[in-house]
């Protein structure tokens, strides 16, 4: 008898929404323009321009994290074998598919400092990062639920 596939979904958080950014880039524009306003009637009108590119580079690294953002990893769970699916912007998808009988998820830990590190699966000595976006409790609390899901008997 064969069971469902159990099916994962990663995606990194981001908590400033487009709304967020569009006010939080309002205000970035607002205050540079005033503050370039200043500079230019004390005389130092270079530095009006230095605002402007202030600007610009908040603009792309908050586009960059964004763009970031739609990063996507699934991981599908089936009675015989594992596979990791990766959305990336700008990049390709990737897929790896797994024998789940020799797939073990393996967590970095240091418990003397309590950090916790990477996350692989690892099969047939291939290991393979996975969820490096998620934050290190959800990686601790990914890798107890894959733990949990391969040593479960599927037939």
């Amino acid at each position: 008898m064969k069971t469902e596939p159990t099916i994962i979904h990663l995606y990194p958080h981001r908590s400033l929404s487009r709304r967020g950014f569009a006010i939080l880039m309002g205000c970035i524009v607002i205050v540079s323009f005033l503050a370039g306003i200043g500079f230019l009637m004390m005389g130092a009108w270079p530095v009006f321009s230095f605002f402007g590119l202030d600007v610009l580079l908040v603009w792309w690294a908050l586009e960059r994290n964004f763009r970031d953002g739609r990063a996507r990893e699934t991981i599908t769970v089936s009675d015989s074998e594992v596979v990791l699916a990766r959305h990336n912007p700008g990049k390709p998808d990737a897929t790896q598919n797994f024998v789940r009988q020799w797939t073990r998820v393996e967590l970095e830990n240091d418990v003397k400092r309590d950090l916790i590190g990477r996350l692989f699966l690892v099969s047939r000595g291939m290991r393979t990062e996975i969820g490096s976006f998620l934050s290190p409790d959800d990686r601790k609390t990914l890798s107890s639920a894959l733990n949990g899901m391969l040593a479960s008997p599927r037939i």
